[in-house]
This record gives C-alpha cells, structure tokens and sequence, in this order.
C-alpha cells in the first residue's frame, strides 16, 4: 500500500542532512558549558547554529535563545509581560486573536482566570485579521499584542509588519508566532519589527524537542526557565548539542532552498484543490484564497465528519489531520474555523492537508483517486 505523508503542519519528517548532521554532532558530547576543549568543541557547534537560525529570520545571533521548542517560546513572551504587569506596570492589558495556537490560547485562558486582562481580536471569513476590531482594542494600556503569522490550520497569512505597526504606535510589546511560517513565506524580524518571535525547528525538517525564541536587542526579558547561566543568563538548563546542531543545519538548508520549494508546494496544492473541487460536490475550502502558506489546504465536506474522513484516508495509507496536532483526541470543532464563521457542521467535516518537501505530485494523485469514493461512502451512510 502506498503511503502518503500530508501532515507537515504537525510536523515534519528529518532532512537527510540534518540527521548526518546529528549523527556528526554525537562527537561533540562535553557541556557546552564548560571551559575545557571538550565544552569548547559543542559550544563552537551550537553559536554556528545560532548564527544559522539568526540568519534565517534576519537576526543577530545575539537575540537568539534556544528553547525546547514553540510552546516554550510562547509562554516565555507571556510570562515576561505577566511579570511586568505583576510589577506595576501601567500598561496591564494583553491583545491576541482568536486563532492563535493553543501554547497561546491556553496560556491566555490561564492568565484570565487569574485575573489578568487579555482582549482577542476577531477574523474575517478568510481568516484575516479585522484590522478594525484590532485597532479599537489597542490603547496606552496595552503591554503586549501577539498575533501569528500563518495559521496552522487553515495557513491563512497575517500582515505582521502592519499589525505591528499600528501595535507600536500605541507603546505597546509586540510577539509572533512564527512556527508554521518558516521556510513556507518571508520572515524578516526586521521588516516586521517584532519584538519577539517564536520558531519551531520540528516544524522545517529539523528535530523535535528543540525551537528558539527572538528577542530583540532591548526588548524586556527575564529568563523563565530558572537556574544556571545558559543563554546569558535567559534561558537554564544544560545545552541538547544534536538537536540545536540539527536545527541549525535545517536553517541553513531553509536559506538554500526555500524560495523554489514554496514554488512548488503552491503547484502541488492547486492540484489537490482544483482535484477536489472537480471530483466532488459541495466542497469548501477554508482560509484565504491566496495570502495563504503554500502547502496548507483546509477544505469541509458537508456531510462527512472529518475523524471519518481521516481513519478512511488512514487505510488507504494517506495521512492527514483535521485540525491542530495539539487538540488531538477532542470531539469538537475548530475553534479556528468557528471564529472565522463557519457553518458547525461544515467545520465538523473539515480536513487539513499540510504538504512538505517531500510531497510529490503522485502523491496528490493517489490522494484524488481516494478522496471521492471516500467521501461519496460517507455521505451516503450519514443520510440513512
């Protein structure tokens, strides 16, 4: 049976390169903390990644923090704004959206339910940003605004640059996630003028485990991961050698090739797009039609639900997803898709396929010859 990998937003397979690269670093295995030539070797191994993972964002390797991945980046921003708030601050309120990820979303139901003050600017139908519901939540209050830059589930693309403009105007700290963006659109921290920036290196090619924070030279942080002097005092604990070397390697790899392959991801999902719309009635896909992450289509089926439509596609040996990795094993509906208005039922029937590097177009095929058969069974079971 042929297998078919389409759940890159929820991680991606390892470059070949990254795991020589790996495999190359297991030499290096003093603590990089140490002074000796053995902490010396891991230590030269780890700045050059960090250079790496610099270079890729448009960084200085100075503002880098190495962290165990997204969610931890994430929580980091907030609680150094929890922190500034805790100490007095007269800014004392947060702004988010309501599609940010659950490392986000959580963390800000946490911070409410203890009494903290965090506002969420609403979507349009395409999952953009209303730009004006968003302005009519900053003011001088505002300590923090955190938007994402591409959306896991539905790859819709924000405009960070101007979202943190306006942000700015108003005094206001400014974060986004970035984890689904790298290597699928420009990121540039300079561009964007963000003061934070969270990154995942499982999410292009590189290990689990490992992601990095931004923090932009000036911009307040405390180390939220307390004890030893790692990361100049930001971020403790004893440096993963091979999973930072491997992610470093997984940037560079990015700088090489990312503008051909978001190319030719766009290709391939217009196939599975235009395949689907053809060969099967009723289908919607979700998210903006064109500000949209190359390899992300969220489509609903009406009529089929979309755990039924992911086990059927399982046999068939095609893996999908029907929305965030995180919210595994939930019987509910996207939020995100709800908050951009979608029908329930349609966002019960939603899928999510999140194409890679090493997606090709007899994958696509494969997966149109599947899906109508699949989908015609389905409806025809949910109307007896």
């Amino acid at each position: 049976m042929r297998r078919v990998y389409l759940d890159n937003n929820a991680t991606t397979q390892m470059a070949p390169e990254v795991i020589e690269a790996i495999q190359e670093s297991f030499q290096f295995y003093g603590n990089a903390s140490s002074m000796h030539e053995f902490g010396r070797e891991a230590i030269s191994g780890i700045e050059a990644a960090r250079s790496s993972v610099a270079a890729m964002i448009g960084a200085t390797p100075g503002e880098i923090i190495f962290t165990s991945g997204g969610s931890e980046s994430d929580n980091s921003v907030f609680a150094q704004a929890r922190d500034m708030i805790d100490a007095g601050s007269k800014r004392n309120r947060i702004v988010t959206s309501t599609i940010e990820h659950p490392a986000i979303i959580e963390t800000c139901r946490y911070l409410v339910k203890n009494g903290y003050h965090v506002d969420y600017a609403t979507v349009d139908s395409t999952g953009k940003i209303d730009r004006a519901a968003y302005e009519r939540l900053l003011g001088d209050d505002v300590l923090l605004v955190s938007i994402m830059a591409g959306n896991n589930e539905t790859g819709t693309i924000q405009d960070i640059a101007e979202l943190s403009r306006l942000a700015h105007a108003h005094g206001a700290l400014v974060h986004t996630d970035a984890v689904q963006a790298i290597g699928k659109m420009d990121v540039d921290v300079n561009s964007w003028n963000v003061d934070y920036l969270s990154i995942s290196g499982h999410k292009f090619y590189g290990p689990k485990g490992v992601g990095a924070l931004y923090v932009r030279k000036g911009a307040p942080f405390d180390a939220f991961v307390k004890g030893g002097h790692q990361e100049d005092g930001k971020r403790a604990g004893t440096y993963n050698n091979p999973a930072i070397i491997g992610m470093g390697r997984a940037a560079q790899l990015i700088m090489d090739t990312s503008r051909e392959e978001r190319e030719t991801l766009w290709k391939l999902r217009e196939k599975l797009r235009t395949g689907l719309q053809e060969s099967i009635p009723d289908v919607v896909v979700n998210g903006h039609p064109t500000e949209c992450l190359p390899g992300t289509l969220n489509v609903s089926f009406a009529g089929a639900e979309g755990e039924s439509i992911l086990l059927m596609l399982d046999f068939e040996g095609i893996a999908v997803s029907t929305g965030s990795a995180c919210a595994t094993g939930s019987l509910e509906p996207s939020y995100v898709l709800l908050a951009a208005g979608l029908d329930v039922e349609l966002a019960h029937g939603s899928i999510r396929f999140s194409l890679g590097r090493y997606n090709t177009e007899a994958d696509i095929e494969y997966v149109l010859e599947k899906m109508p058969s699949i989908i015609k069974r389905l409806r025809e079971i949910s109307t007896r």
